[in-house]
């Protein structure tokens, strides 16, 4: 599960950490822009610059197509460092040239970020407008950084991420009303219509297998809606929140796709979904206590409904 720019900046004293491995890249490659990275599904993020060198074209904040990077090409399960001292040698492909050129770069050193799972995470890089020369000392040390920023984002992520489906989990839904609830929004609460008797006939392994094939029906549910996410609160109980107010329609038709997501299972499980939503205007006053007892409380009408369905509060 691709980690996102919103997640990073929850994360606790991740812009301080990011500049401190910067600074300390910047110390053993002082000559070198460096910068920071991050992977979504489909872009690469610059997170970071060690400064603003105006001959180089990166900017902080800079979306670019993962597909059309020259990170992309870094092997990550060897976690080995892609190096071009000068790309005017025949050693680095014609279409890696191309794109180092475009941002005037003449050498590149990329160094993969990896979680311990060995998911991609991005990359810590170094360029030159210049040929340069990176010396094995140099670029051990830079792993090693990497190795310790790497550390920091498992400890991160544990904190935010449900360890059985690997959804956010309530700590990440509450730091994000803590700081993003402004604009208001629309919580769906949903709930799987028997899946205690799954676990009691089949198991709890089964159940955790249910558990995540939801966890994946959500996610790919809520990646259909712009900054939408899917939170695993405990049990068999779900979130899907949209930050931003909706319309009765949009409600309904989002109720509608999301059921019929989950009413696809094995004929043995006899399984589906109740989901109650609850809307919220935003401001000072917002609590997310508050929201998710009225979305619970619509969830109880649904299930009373005779389940398989959805309820406003």
């Amino acid at each position: 599960m691709a980690i996102t720019l919103q997640e990073l900046q929850m994360y606790k004293n991740f812009d301080e950490l990011a500049r401190d491995v910067l600074d300390l890249a910047k110390e053993i490659l002082p000559d070198q822009l460096i910068y920071l990275t991050s992977f979504s599904d489909t872009q690469q993020i610059v997170l970071k610059l060690s400064n603003h060198d105006t001959s180089i074209l990166l900017t902080e904040g800079m979306a670019i197509n993962l597909s059309d990077t020259v990170c992309d090409r870094i092997d990550f399960e060897s976690k080995q460092p892609l190096v071009y001292e000068d790309i005017r040698e025949q050693t680095c492909p014609s279409e890696l040239r191309n794109t180092l050129e475009s941002i005037n770069a003449k050498s590149y050193l990329g160094i993969p970020i990896s979680f311990i799972n060995g998911e991609r995470f991005g990359t810590l890089c170094a360029v030159h407008h210049e040929q340069s020369q990176f010396d094995k000392k140099s670029i051990t040390l830079l792993q090693r950084i990497v190795r310790m920023f790497s550390y920091y984002l498992v400890l991160e992520r544990f904190a935010s991420r449900d360890s059985l489906t690997g959804l956010y989990n309530r700590h990440y839904l509450s730091r994000f009303f803590e700081d993003h609830s402004e604009s208001g929004g629309v919580v769906f609460f949903l709930d799987l219509d028997g899946f205690k008797k799954v676990n009691d006939i089949h198991g709890h392994d089964t159940g955790d297998l249910v558990l995540k094939e939801v966890a994946s029906k959500l996610e790919k549910f809520a990646a259909e809606y712009e900054d939408a996410f899917a939170v695993r609160l405990g049990g068999d109980e779900f979130i899907v929140h949209f930050p931003y107010i909706l319309s009765q329609e949009e409600m309904n038709e989002r109720a509608e796709h999301v059921l019929g997501r989950l009413s696809t299972w094995h004929a043995q499980y006899q399984l589906s979904t109740s989901i109650g939503i609850a809307s919220y205007s935003g401001g000072s006053n917002t609590d997310l206590n508050t929201i998710l007892k009225n979305a619970d409380e619509a969830l109880y009408r649904a299930k009373t409904a005779g389940k398989n369905t959805y309820k406003f509060f």
